[in-house]
Order: structure tokens, then C-alpha cells, then sequence
């Protein structure tokens, strides 16, 4: 238990002699320890998720509870293991979350013990606003807009109406809205802890950003057959895609940066650079001809009531959707090897006895009996 501090220790030892076998799992993943949850005690408490004998809301509260600490380490990492058990653990974890309006009240949070303990408190609540943000969303849509289907074929908002799509994709900024605000610099990225927050930050902007061009394409597709109040909307939607891609753009940079392979990073981040002073410009101007003619307002070129798309504007298309399509396949690869390599350790977590704990003295207990539901 070395690095873990004198209080760590005592409160494990409590929850080991009261034999609350959950309570202790969590204890050992948010200790003040300065460096990310071990992965060893994220994958129990991940396969406790699947558990159906253990408790999801006990769960639920007593990593909630330890967002109430004092020490920013504990938050942090509190913070940390929630939105692991949200990305890769059982949906019903995340659904208690979204269900129950549970939120981390953390908007005033302030570790004074330290200059270190300032700063990083600054990012606590910007993190805790992201997964207050990620939960409502899901509590709205009733799915996780990071792990649904993406790409032509059957991506889930590529095959959208038009009516459900102009309500989806606000959503989808909202959230989007608060991880980008999250805003840091890779001289900001100097412990262990916020770099575990920002590499989970990273994947979910990757498959939010997927997502979010998928339903931009689709809204691109259908909007010369719109009426004039969807087109209203739909140009809105695409002026604050505009904005996002440049925001997406610095936050890739970020992550470059501090040392993530250029390789992990899609050639969204690439794409982007130069493309919106180009296609996706030339597209703005032909939706906004096309709102004019609808509105009937003098220098619009495209005939009122007509759906014919204008010239070059399917070119243009093309060019952000080959950019997003070279994005989707090459995440979804990466996704899917991340995926397998979980998979993979539970099972090996589960093959001797995954209920059964040490207590690093050699006894052991079942902690899922020690937890009835």
C-alpha cells in the first residue's frame, strides 16, 4: 500500500473488519495516492457492474460520497472511476446515475491545503460539470450518444428524420460543449490524475465528434427538403458545427502534445485545419441562399420552394463526408481492440474467484456476499 496516506490505510482497514467488501474496492481507488485509479481496482469495480448480487445504487452513493472529500486527490479520482464504470461497465450503472438525477454538487469546490490542490480544483469542477452533463444527457435520450452506431450504413444519426434530428443534435452539443470546457494546456497536465481525467476526456470527444459529423451529414442531406422554419434550425445547427470543429481542433493539439501517438489521433484533427475556410464554408453560403430564397428576401439565387441542391454543393458534402468516414473506420478499429483487451481482463479477473479479495494478509472475502443488493 505504499503511497497511500496513514488515512487510506485506516479507512480500509475499517471497511475490512466491517466486512464491507464494495466500500472497501472504492476506498482503494480514490486514495490520496497523486497518481490515476489502478486499473487493477477500476476492472473489479467494473465487474462488479455485472454483478447482479451487488448493488448498483450502493455502488453509486458510496463513489458520490467520496466526491465530498476534502483532498482533491480523492475527487479527482472519485470522478475518475465514475466515468470509467459509465464508459465500461454495466449500462445500468449509468442509468442508476441518469435515473436517480444524481449529480456531483462540486461547483464551489476548493482544496485550499495547497497551490497544487487550487489549481486542480479549478479542473475537478469543470470535470464533474462534463459528467453531470453526460448523465442528463442520457437521462433525455436513453442512450449514450459515445458507444451508439456510427457511420453510412446504419449509424444512428445518420438514419435520423428530419424532426428527431433538429432535437437530437442540440443535445449532442450540449454535451459536447461541456467536455470542450474543460480546456486545459499540456503544461496543466502535470500529475497522474488529470491525465487519467483527459485520456478518458480524449476517447469521449473522439466518439462524440464522430457522432456529431454523422448527424451534420445527415442534416446537410436533408435540408434543401425542409421547410423554412427546419432550415432556420438546421442553419443554426450548422453554424455551431463550425465553431465546435475549430474548439475540437486545439483540443486534439492537446492531446498531441502531451504525448498520445499520432496515430491514436483520428485525421478529424488533421482535416479539420484549413476545411473550414473551404467546404464547409461553401456550404454555409449555399444554406444560407437557399433559407433566403425561402424567405423570399432579394439576392437569393436559389428558386423559392425548390429543392435542387446548388452547384458544387455535393462536392463540397463529399469532402467532409470522406474526412468523417476515414474517422469513424479508424476509431472503430481502435475501439473495438480497446474493447477486446477489457474484455479480456476481466475474464482473466474472473477465471480463479473474482468475488473473493485479499486483504493482503492472506485471508480473503467474498465481497459480493459481504454486499447484498
Amino acid at each position: 500500500m505504499a503511497g497511500q496516506s496513514i488515512m487510506d490505510r485506516v479507512v480500509a482497514a475499517r471497511h475490512s473488519i466491517a466486512g464491507q467488501g464494495l466500500a472497501k474496492s472504492v476506498c482503494k481507488a480514490t486514495t490520496e495516492e497523486i497518481i490515476g485509479p489502478k486499473r487493477k481496482h477500476l476492472d473489479y469495480l467494473i465487474h462488479c457492474t455485472n454483478e447482479p448480487n451487488v448493488s448498483i445504487p450502493q455502488m453509486a452513493d458510496l463513489l458520490i460520497e467520496r466526491t465530498q472529500h476534502q483532498s482533491w486527490v480523492v475527487v479527482f479520482k472519485s470522478l475518475v472511476s465514475i466515468h470509467n464504470l459509465m464508459n465500461y461497465g454495466n449500462e445500468r450503472f449509468t442509468q442508476y446515475l441518469a435515473s436517480n438525477n444524481c449529480s456531483f454538487s462540486l461547483s464551489s469546490f476548493v482544496d485550499k491545503g495547497g497551490v497544487q490542490g487550487y489549481d486542480m480544483s479549478t479542473y475537478i469542477r469543470r470535470y464533474a460539470k462534463y459528467l453531470n452533463e453526460k448523465a442528463v444527457t442520457y437521462r433525455s435520450m436513453a442512450f449514450d450518444f459515445c458507444k451508439v452506431k456510427r457511420g453510412k450504413e446504419d449509424g444512428l444519426l445518420r438514419r435520423m428524420n428530419t424532426e428527431k434530428l433538429l432535437k437530437t443534435l442540440p443535445t449532442l452539443q450540449q454535451q459536447l460543449d461541456a467536455l470542450l470546457e474543460f480546456d486545459c494546456t499540456p503544461n496543466e497536465l502535470t500529475n497522474g490524475v488529470i491525465t487519467a481525467c483527459f485520456m478518458l476526456l480524449f476517447k469521449d470527444l473522439i466518439r462524440l465528434f464522430a457522432c456529431y459529423n454523422d448527424g451534420i451529414i445527415n442534416l446537410l442531406e436533408k435540408y434543401f427538403d425542409m421547410n423554412k422554419k427546419q432550415c432556420k434550425d438546421g442553419l443554426d445547427l450548422y453554424k455551431k458545427f463550425l465553431v465546435r470543429m475549430d474548439k475540437v481542433s486545439e483540443f486534439l493539439k492537446v492531446a498531441e502534445n502531451m504525448g498520445i501517438d499520432k496515430g491514436d489521433i483520428p485525421d478529424l484533427a488533421k482535416g479539420l485545419k484549413g476545411n473550414s475556410a473551404s467546404a464547409p464554408a461553401s456550404l454555409l453560403d449555399a444554406l444560407e441562399q437557399h433559407l433566403a430564397s425561402l424567405e423570399g428576401k432579394k439576392g437569393a439565387t436559389t428558386p423559392t420552394g425548390g429543392s435542387s441542391k446548388p452547384a458544387g454543393f455535393t462536392s463540397a458534402l463529399n469532402t467532409i463526408t470522406t474526412n468523417t468516414f476515414n474517422v469513424s473506420e479508424a476509431e472503430k478499429k481502435r475501439i473495438l481492440e480497446e474493447e477486446n483487451q477489457q474484455l479480456q481482463r476481466l475474464k482473466a479477473a474472473e477465471e480463479p474467484q473474482p468475488s473473493v479479495e485479499d486483504d493482503g494478509k492472506g485471508n480473503t472475502e467474498n465481497l459480493f456476499v459481504s454486499n447484498p443488493p
